[in-house]
This record gives structure tokens, sequence and C-alpha cells, in this order.
């Protein structure tokens, strides 16, 4: 065993020194798992965030191009205005990230589920939905590492 553990128990975020001289937030400095927790956090909590902005502005691309008819045909309105309630949905998700990500991973993976769905039954764009299938494998990976970095929230008020 190495000279420090990430045992279930010590500080809040479950780690603790076996001799106890460094603190934990030095130790965490240089631990690459809680160094790719960081990582995967900014990224999901920056991406969604400005790529829902974009929904509003169209910059990246024309956004209604990635909508299946199917679902154009089920939801109330236009293709666009549908288009700016993912950009809510997604912002919303990146501010979800960036506070609590134990949780929001969860909800940003099952967000790139149904995004899959939807190319996997709009012809030709089967590359993004590999794409976006890579990034759900990433937020799983951010929610497995904040269950043991991000506590998890208090029953108290």
């Amino acid at each position: 065993m190495s000279s420090a553990t990430l045992a279930g128990r010590g500080s809040a975020h479950g780690v603790q020194s076996a001799n106890g001289d460094a603190p934990a937030a030095d130790r965490l400095k240089s631990d690459p798992a809680y160094q790719a927790f960081w990582l995967l956090r900014v990224g999901f909590a920056a991406l969604p965030f400005l790529v829902g902005l974009d929904k509003f502005f169209d910059v990246l691309v024309n956004w209604e191009i990635y909508l299946a008819p199917w679902i154009n045909d089920i939801v109330p309105g236009t293709a666009a205005e549908a288009m700016y309630a993912v950009g809510v949905i997604e912002i919303l998700a990146g501010i979800a990230v960036a506070l609590k990500p134990r949780y929001a991973a969860y909800v940003v993976a099952a967000w790139l589920g149904g995004i899959i769905v939807n190319l996997l039954t709009l012809s030709g764009y089967y590359d993004i939905a590999l794409r976006d299938f890579g990034l759900l494998l990433g937020a799983l990976a951010l929610a497995r590492l904040a269950s043991r970095y991000d506590p998890p929230l208090s029953g108290r008020a």
C-alpha cells in the first residue's frame, strides 16, 4: 500500500493521509484522480453551458438541422423554439455540474443519451452520435469520480 490511502474515511472527500503529515488538500493537488475529476467537472460545466447559449445565436451551427423530424412532430412549437428549450436545459445542466457534479453528471449522461437516440434516428449524423457516446462515457466517469470527491448533499436545511 502507498503512503496515503483513498479509503472512505478521513476527510469530507474520503481522503486520509496514512502518516498524517500532509493536509488532505495538498495531497489532492497531486492526486491524478482528483485532477481528472476537476478536468471533467470544468469541461462538463463549460461545454453544455456554451453549447446551450449558442442555441440562441447559432454561431457554431444552425442547431435545427440536428432535430429529428419525429421529435419535431411531437414537441410543441417550431424547431427553433425546441432548440431554445434545449439551450435552456443545457445551460442549466452546465450550471448544475459546476455546483454538484455528484448528481448532475448523471443528468448530463442521460441528456446525451437522448441526443444519441435523436441522432441515430436522423440519417447522416452517426459520427456525431458516436462522439456523443464518448461524451456520455466521460459524464459517467465524472459521476463516479464525484462520488469520491464531491460530498453528498446533507439532510439538513
